[in-house]
């Protein structure tokens, strides 16, 4: 592949989305191998040997007192320092966008390509005041307003140089070279500023080299509007290329976008390499993703890489209890995301709650762009809040999908839901990388609450058409956000209300009762009262389910139940893989728990079964991966990998009767069903192969497809479908059981009722239902009370 670092020295001007269906292999990343020593972890200090050891001047604002480093062996001094970039100089493009926040103050921090007439270019790093209050305010930046600084190379006899902050350079040879991919982080008064280096010795056939290099800068400047960033102190981190080589990692460069301080106040920045591609040819790289770290900027440790080769793009953020969060771009279509409880010392994927979630291009060398990617504390609530482009499908003349354009989104999660907020950029932007800053205006001179998007967006049509960069507040956003954490606390606590029963409640002191806890860890989606049309919503506005009717030739003969929907001759589909590009669901394909109420109105014909919940593949037509029916003779039967398993379950089920179902996958290759708490086939495992390539297409309920046609006189009515990230303990399934939520009347297709919750009753699997069991027994007790007296 192309690496990114040759990316950088012929700079990106395009951004193209693949988009990316679900041929993902269904076992890929299954069992999350320990992390492979590929990388040892080592301390960089800036006494070890670098292309060149730098500390630079300011301008006007920055310090002056004078401080010279000399690299060892080397007589000879060179001298840098910052430099504002001259009117004959023009930028003719900005990528890798960053946003910082100093005492209220937004800037907006980017890598800059400039050009003088006549002779070759440079890049530098721009920054701008955000000065804009309107709150729907979308504004392109203005190249040549930015204010820009370059690095500048002067003898030590220069005046210019004299009172100035300098270092020497390691080299000899006259220094021409990159500052790329710059990764920002405020810690206090100043703002640390990590960005790749790229270095080419001047002497014939020398070889190029790339380095990182930390600035620090601070705001300076007479009145609000005049405020701007002096990058005023540089120190060159070492290269340690001897040890990249000793273990084949050939290069680092910035990851780009922001860094994180975190709360024991380590400064953690996103970095990404290069490795010798140990399985190709001779002379093949991957990229991997990983991060540099200090407390204190004066020594800095390289954490290993995460366990997956061609990952690169990596924005982090953090996550309670001093966790870190990584999300990559990967070969392989998806984005991963790496949690690290010990600052990449081991990486784990979270293959349960967000990584793979997201798609993204993977051919070519641009196949993946950064995300924004920060959290926050909204409402009471802590949150991550992601950007990324989501592509648009085109046709062309031979009427197969190509890549179109990527329009911005923003996505809410707690690391359990996921929502998409909605489009942040123009519908005909082309968008590439972001960044996100979330300002809580508790602290600094502005006291205002703010989102704010920057992200780079193409001009033009053509592949060396230059990138500039918009920036947006995200008022209407933050107000959606704030609306649908309000509506995931209203549903938590609706869910939470399926264990307050009478029979839980003599329960609690054993500690065996169904809790509030235990329903919802892990609860991904719920399907209950809200559905209207063909569509059956997610309660926690996620994946919405699609009932599907006789082919689509006829009408629906489908009804409202409390808490459900009642199918007859239809079914629904709860999307997984077929979502496309971005699949909220992916999890899926690992592990999960479904589990729903549901009754049968009518008997099935001898050798019918009527399916009742189950899970189909990709591309595999009618496959299915498992599934649970009932048949004629009274038997529950679990469908294991297309075929029964040899023993079943035996009740007596009649019409009307409500049952609780589950069924769950554990590592990918287990799979288990449960009717009222008994598991379906007793001690017998249904093993599922592990050669299967194929994903989860979808979840089928409250039918399959042709059987459901063939059996339209026998109705299902299914409630309360819960959704689980994870597969839940045997024990809980079992004190789900007591738990099943009484449906007191259907209402078919035409009836007048309603097919959400009534007034004064909640969505949730027993709502105030649940409480009714209590007036008997507190009439029994008022007759008791009277009888004594």
């Amino acid at each position: 592949m192309l690496s990114r670092f040759a990316a950088v020295k012929a700079p990106r001007t395009h951004n193209r989305c693949r988009v990316t269906g679900s041929s993902v292999r269904r076992r890929e990343g299954r069992d999350i191998e320990p992390q492979r020593p590929n990388m040892s972890r080592r301390v960089i200090t800036s006494a070890v040997l670098l292309l060149f050891v730098m500390m630079c001047c300011g301008t006007e604002g920055a310090s002056s007192s004078e401080k010279v480093l000399s690299s060892p062996g080397n007589a000879k001094r060179k001298f840098f320092f910052w430099k504002d970039v001259e009117k004959v100089e023009t930028v003719s493009s900005l990528r890798v966008p960053s946003l910082v926040e100093m005492n209220g103050d937004v800037f907006a921090v980017a890598e800059a390509q400039c050009k003088e007439e006549g002779k070759g270019g440079v890049t530098g790093i721009a920054s701008k005041l955000l000065t804009s209050t309107d709150e729907s305010s979308k504004e392109e930046l203005d190249k040549n307003k930015l204010k820009t600084q370059v690095l500048e190379e002067c003898s030590s006899e220069e005046a210019a140089c004299a009172s100035q902050n300098a270092a020497e350079a390691g080299s000899q040879s006259k220094f021409e070279g990159l500052v790329a991919r710059p990764t920002t982080v405020v810690h206090g008064s100043d703002i640390y500023m990590l960005a790749g280096i790229y270095v080419r010795e001047g002497t014939a056939g020398s070889d190029d080299h790339w380095g990182l290099l930390l600035a620090r800068g601070n705001v300076n400047g007479d009145g609000d509007r005049n405020k701007r960033i002096y990058w005023n102190y540089i120190e060159a981190l070492p290269s340690t290329s001897n040890i990249q080589r000793k273990e084949s990692l050939e290069a680092l460069i910035g990851g780009g976008g922001s860094g994180v301080k975190m709360n024991d106040d380590t400064l953690v920045f996103p970095v990404e390499g290069m490795k010798a591609n140990e399985d190709g040819a001779a002379g093949e790289t991957n990229a991997i993703s990983l991060i540099i770290y200090s407390k204190g900027t004066k020594s800095w440790t390289l954490s290993k890489d995460v366990s997956a080769d061609g990952c690169s793009d990596p924005s982090v953020v953090e996550w309670k209890d001093k966790k870190i969060i990584m999300m990559t771009a990967c070969d392989g279509g998806r984005r991963r995301v790496y949690e690290s409880g010990d600052k990449g010392e081991s990486w784990t994927e979270a293959l349960g709650t967000l990584s793979r979630v997201w798609g993204n291009k993977h051919k070519g060398p641009e196949k993946g762009v950064g995300s924004g990617f920060t959290t926050a504390t909204i409402d009471n609530r802590d949150v991550m809040l992601v950007t990324l482009p989501v592509c648009s499908k085109t046709e062309n003349e031979d009427k197969r999908k190509e890549n179109g354009k990527g329009r911005l989104h923003l996505w809410l999660t707690d690391n359990t839901h996921i929502a998409d907020i909605g489009p942040v950029s123009g519908k005909d932007d082309d968008v590439a990388a972001s960044s996100l800053l979330y300002k809580s205006g508790k602290s600094g001179e502005n006291k205002k609450e703010e989102l704010i998007a920057l992200y780079e967006k193409k001009k033009g049509v053509e592949k060396d058409t230059s990138l500039g960069m918009v920036t947006v507040r995200l008022t209407a956003q933050l107000k959606r956000v704030k609306e649908v954490l309000k509506t995931w606390k209203e549903v938590d606590e609706r869910v939470s209300q399926m264990c307050i029963i009478p029979s839980a409640a003599q329960d609690l002191s054993t500690g065996n009762a169904c809790s509030p806890d235990k329903i919802k860890n892990g609860l991904v989606g719920f399907l209950s009262g809200n559905f209207s049309g063909n569509t059956w919503r997610d309660e926690y506005l996620g994946v919405n389910a699609t009932v599907k009717v006789n082919g689509g030739g006829a009408a629906a003969v489908t009804g409202y139940a409390d808490n459900g929907v009642k199918f007859t001759g239809a079914w629904a589909e709860w999307p997984v893989g077929a979502q496309g590009e971005n699949q909220l669901y992916h999890f899926a394909n690992y592990n999960f728990t479904l589990a729903a109420t549901v009754s049968i109105d009518g008997e099935p014909k001898k050798g019918d079964t009527i399916p009742l919940m189950g899970v189909r593949l990709d591309g595999e037509g009618d496959k299915k991966l498992m599934e649970l029916s009932y048949n004629k003779e009274k038997k529950w039967i679990l469908l294991c990998g297309g075929g029964p398993m040899s023993k079943e379950y035996s009740s007596d089920w009649r019409p009307e009767t409500k049952r609780h179902v589950v069924i769950l996958l554990r590592n990918g290759s287990q799979g288990t069903a449960y009717v009222d708490g008994q598991r379906v086939g007793g001690d017998e495992q249904c093993q599922l192969e592990n050669t299967n390539s194929k994903v989860v297409s979808h979840f089928y309920i409250g039918g399959d497809g042709e059987k459901t046609r063939s059996q339209g006189d026998v109705s299902v009515t299914v409630t309360n479908v819960l959704l689980y990230h994870r597969p839940l303990d045997e024990a809980v399934i079992r004190v789900l059981k007591p738990n099943k939520i009484s449906t007191s009347r259907t209402l078919v297709a035409g009836a007048k009722g309603e097919g959400t919750a009534r007034p004064g009753r909640a969505h949730g699997d027993g709502s105030t239902d649940c409480g009714s069991g209590l007036l008997p027994l507190l009439l029994l007790l008022g007759l008791w009370v009277f009888a004594a007296l």
